[in-house]
């Protein structure tokens, strides 16, 4: 069931009604975890035990571990088989096939004969996601940073929420479960808030994402059979294609989970006017970033162990954060890529970030971001290459096809001043201080220009795929 489509209206607006007529707290956090149940079965039903296993092991590992002493070598070892039965589960649906493959090819390439078995892959929605908040779960129940929950009621909540469950934000416990002990009430401003900022999603996923995604794929299918410029446009329009795809993604979960009284942590903030790497992993995919930060680099050492070891630590957890993405070495490459260039901004003095200079450290990151993303989205390593090359090398080569210079321009200006608009002070609270019949007028204008503008077959999000 994806967002913007009509079978997942008529689940949300069964979902909401039934939700808020319910009167009893307990009543409605039992429905909105069977509804969020409905609907990640609604994509292959048998997974849904694949997460009540996993998350049930978490649960009571957590529920286990206040009652031993802090120091015992219990705690830990509890600790660490959550760990590995929530990494092991990834690693066998995820990378299982990836290993094998890529075992596969070493050993044809050594000139062995060496039978490898074979594994078909097939990734569980969203797995990627909820284990990154299982594992954080139980480290902070570990830490003694938030206490364990008592009812798995409120735990399967946390854990199979839907508007976040498929592709985040990854979201922590501490921040998650008080809202589900806290009674809610309906609240018209929060809904109008909640409605507002779907539409904004639902206008970045169907009128730009999918518009721009026409005119790239066919470059990044075969990229050998353009020019120069096409190749540029269309980095510059996979740029925008992921940020409103993934931002679309996350706006209409924070939209939804709105309008059932709940706040989730916002991923992204203006990332294309980053002054420095450093900065763009601050605006982009907040909450993972932040996941790697607390739970890989600071327990790696951090930047308590001087430059060098500073250096290879951030090299090491953005590795690990390409690998995330996805089981192929593309992605190992542009985990590695951003690792080099949070490495290398510990060399540069700190003067850079005058103000003088800012604009040219927008331009730089940006440019330097884009490069990354031709690791991100080609197929192969040789289509990355042949794509880089044409950007640096002049090559003729056919042009985008019909207005998808056009649509690439327009589509990267809007959304570079969506992003600068953003930034304003009170921005996102200009929808709320209208009159309710001019902000219904201002929604339905969006929804219909997004309407009009959809694309003739939408596309999955790009991160349901990680």
């Amino acid at each position: 069931m994806l967002f913007p489509t009509a079978k997942f209206l008529g689940f949300f607006l069964v979902a909401f009604t039934v939700y808020w007529l319910i009167r009893r707290h307990r009543g409605r956090l039992l429905w909105l975890t069977a509804a969020s149940a409905v609907f990640y079965m609604s994509w292959r039903w048998e997974f849904i035990f694949l997460i009540v296993a996993s998350t049930s092991i978490d649960y009571l590992v957590a529920l286990r571990l206040p009652h031993l002493p802090r120091s015992s070598v219990a705690r830990k070892w509890l600790v660490a088989l959550s760990v590995a039965v929530n990494l092991g589960i990834l690693a066998y649906f995820k990378y299982a096939a990836f290993v094998l493959e890529t075992a596969t090819e070493v050993t044809h390439w050594l000139g062995w004969s060496v039978p490898v078995p074979t594994v078909k892959a097939f990734l569980p929605l969203g797995i990627s996601f909820y284990t990154f908040e299982a594992i954080s779960y139980v480290v902070d129940v570990y830490r003694g940073k938030t206490p364990p929950v008592r009812n798995p009621l409120d735990y399967a909540l946390y854990i199979l929420f839907f508007p976040h469950l498929v592709a985040g934000p990854i979201v922590r416990a501490n921040d998650f479960l008080p809202q589900v002990h806290r009674p809610k009430l309906f609240d018209w401003p929060r809904f109008q808030a909640g409605a507002h900022l779907f539409l904004i999603g639902l206008f970045k996923k169907i009128a730009i994402a999918d518009q721009v995604a026409l005119t790239v794929d066919p470059v990044f299918g075969d990229p050998g059979k353009f020019s120069s410029g096409a190749l540029w446009l269309a980095v510059l329009g996979y740029a925008v294609q992921i940020y409103c795809d993934f931002s679309g993604y996350t706006d209409m979960a924070l939209g939804l989970a709105h309008t059932l009284g709940f706040k989730l942590p916002n991923n992204f903030n203006a990332p294309y006017l980053a002054t420095s790497p450093a900065d763009f992993w601050r605006r982009w995919h907040i909450s993972l970033s932040r996941w790697l930060r607390d739970y890989l680099y600071i327990p790696l050492g951090g930047n308590r162990r001087g430059p060098v070891r500073t250096m290879i630590n951030l090299f090491i957890t953005m590795l690990l954060g390409g690998l995330w993405h996805g089981a192929n070495w593309t992605f190992v490459v542009w985990g590695a890529y951003h690792g080099v260039l949070l490495a290398v901004q510990r060399l540069i003095p700190a003067s850079w970030d005058r103000p003088a200079l800012r604009p040219l450290g927008m331009l730089i990151t940006f440019l330097a971001v884009c490069v990354g993303w031709v690791f991100f989205r080609a197929q192969t390593f040789a289509d990355a290459g042949t794509i880089l090359r044409g950007m640096v090398v002049p090559t003729t080569g056919y042009g985008l096809a019909g207005d998808g210079a056009l649509v690439v321009v327009v589509c990267l200006a809007v959304t570079l001043l969506g992003q600068a608009l953003g930034q304003i002070k009170g921005a996102g609270r200009m929808m709320l201080r209208l009159p309710v019949p001019v902000a219904g007028a201002v929604m339905a204008a969006i929804l219909t220009l997004a309407l009009l503008l959809t694309p003739g077959e939408g596309k999955v999000f790009i991160y349901f795929q990680f």
